[in-house]
Formats: C-alpha cells, sequence, structure tokens
C-alpha cells in the first residue's frame, strides 16, 4: 500500500472513530464500540483537529459536546462513510437488494400504515434488513441519518429526490356517545357550541376550512385540550371528549368498527396532504433503496 492509499484509509478510519466518539458520548465507549483503548480514540481525534486547525470536540469531566465545527464535520462523515458503504455494497450486490435500509416515518402513520406493510416486503426481499424508526421529527437524509423518510406537506427545495406516493385526506369525527349527550353539529357554524380538540403545533389560531355550495371558507373553533399528534386526538374523540379533525388514514378503523362517525362531510373542503418518499437519488442509489420505494408507492398509492 503505497502512502497515498495509507492516508486515504488513515482518513476513513479516522471519521469512523469520530462519528463512534459523537454517537456515544465519550472515547470510552467509543472505544468499546471499534475495539480501541480510549487514549487511542481521543489522539485520533486530536490528529484530525491539528490537521483541520480547528476544535471539534469540547472536553469537560462530564462530558463531550461538538463544536459548530465539529458538527458539519459530523454530518460530512455520516455522508462519506455512507456513500462508502453503498459504493461497496453496489459493487457487492450487483443489483441484489440486500443490507440495511433505515426508514423515517411519522408516528401514527408509520404504525397503522407504513409497518403493516413491512412483512410483505420482507418477504419479498429476504435480503434487505429495514431498519425502521417511528418519530414526527425531521431526519436528516441528506445527512445519513436515513436512506428514506416518508413525508406529508409542502417539501423543502434540496438536493433530495422525491417521489409521490399518495394523498391524505381530513375528516372530521367524533364518538356516537359524544354526540347523543351534546347534538350533533348540522352546520359548520354549530361547532361554536362544541368542544373542538386541536393540534398545538399551529402558531396561527386553530381554524378548520369548510365548502359550502362551492365557496371556501375557514371557521375559528375552540377546545379545552390540544395535542400534538393526531393518535392523541382520535382516542380523545374516541372516549368521548370531544370533536377532531384529522388525518383519514388514522380513523379508517374506528369509522368501520363505529368507535367514531364522521360530522360535517356535506361540507368537507377536500383539502388533502401530499405523501412523499424523499432519498437520495442518482447512479447509485442502492437497489434496496429503489425497490422499497417502488414498493410503497404501489402499495400506498
Amino acid at each position: 500500500m503505497d502512502a497515498k492509499t495509507a492516508s486515504g484509509a488513515d482518513r476513513a478510519r479516522a471519521l469512523e472513530l469520530f462519528l463512534a466518539v459523537a454517537q456515544t458520548g465519550s472515547f470510552a465507549a467509543a472505544g468499546r464500540l471499534v475495539g480501541l483503548t480510549p487514549s487511542a480514540v481521543s489522539r485520533a481525534v486530536d490528529r484530525v483537529e491539528a490537521r483541520l486547525g480547528v476544535r471539534l470536540l469540547l472536553r469537560s469531566t462530564r462530558a463531550l459536546a461538538l463544536t459548530a465545527e465539529g458538527q458539519s464535520y459530523l454530518q460530512t462523515a455520516r455522508r462519506i462513510l455512507t456513500d462508502l458503504d453503498e459504493a461497496e455494497q453496489a459493487i457487492a450486490d450487483r443489483g441484489l437488494p440486500r443490507g440495511r435500509l433505515r426508514v423515517s416515518a411519522a408516528l401514527a402513520h408509520g404504525r397503522l400504515c407504513v409497518v403493516p406493510l413491512l412483512g410483505d416486503f420482507a418477504r419479498d426481499y429476504p435480503h434487505v434488513l429495514v431498519d425502521i424508526s417511528l418519530s414526527d421529527a425531521l431526519v436528516d437524509v441528506a445527512g445519513g441519518q436515513a436512506d428514506v423518510a416518508i413525508r406529508f406537506g409542502p417539501l423543502a427545495d434540496s438536493m433530495l429526490t422525491a417521489r409521490k406516493l399518495g394523498e391524505n385526506g381530513r375528516v372530521i369525527v367524533a364518538s356516537p356517545a359524544y354526540l347523543a349527550r351534546h347534538g350533533t353539529p348540522a352546520v359548520p357554524e354549530d361547532l361554536l357550541h362544541h368542544n373542538c380538540l386541536n393540534f398545538n403545533f399551529r402558531r396561527a389560531e386553530p381554524v378548520w376550512p369548510f365548502r359550502r355550495d362551492g365557496v371556501d371558507f375557514a371557521l375559528s373553533v375552540h377546545g379545552n385540550i390540544e395535542a400534538n399528534n393526531g393518535e392523541t386526538l382520535v382516542e380523545l374523540a374516541a372516549h368521548g371528549v370531544g370533536i377532531a379533525r384529522v388525518g383519514a388514514f388514522s380513523v379508517v378503523s374506528d369509522l368501520a368498527s363505529g368507535r367514531l362517525v364522521p360530522v360535517l362531510e356535506a361540507f368537507n373542503p377536500g383539502d388533502a396532504e401530499s405523501l412523499h418518499a424523499v432519498f437520495v437519488g442518482g447512479p447509485n442509489m442502492p437497489a434496496r433503496v429503489r425497490v422499497f420505494v417502488d414498493f410503497l408507492a404501489a402499495r400506498l398509492g
């Protein structure tokens, strides 16, 4: 191995060690992860900092913290190592879908709509290990935190590839018990006298959209409970606490069983959020990403 090759190998190893330190938060834990002593890991990070001429980590007796330069270097390290893994895997696979596939999905939609499909995907592609994380927090796909992210609504401009999987409409629901106690709204204005359950992440005044005789309008509604996810609102509505406006996907089984009933459907404006799979595309896209996105498009579309 010549000096140039050795230097490249050393840098790749340094990236792996730095990533281990950032993930574990200590030299000792990183050392256990990679099979080195804490001092060896520390020296490796020191050499990277000396070569770059910047401080990547702030060291204290209690913990390690990334500097701004360290955060930037971490994102780069993740992307480089992911690209390296994918390049090697592509050569080894020769087009055969295999390897770890990291998928990110929203909590409710992932649990109700994506997870039930994974058994079929695993049967069709037994050499792909699906590593799925359900969270309403956005992950950095470009930074290497996931291979495929499933996202609702408008997408920010980026270098990522997005493929539309479908759309999600919205429906106003309540339990039969709640409506028996408080009456069924006949027109949107009746909601002013009901306990309307809302999301808590909207900064503007909560309004629900409606359409009457082809004209769209919005109504300001109020209630005494707010939540940061649709599943909570669905459960509150099902227990007779109030009326909720949620994604249609989240109440399919509840509507079918009669646990919830739709309200004011004649005034539903038909608004919908687009659903996309977001990933790093291009000619070097791993086969496992391609087949999973194709699978989602076929099953969710």
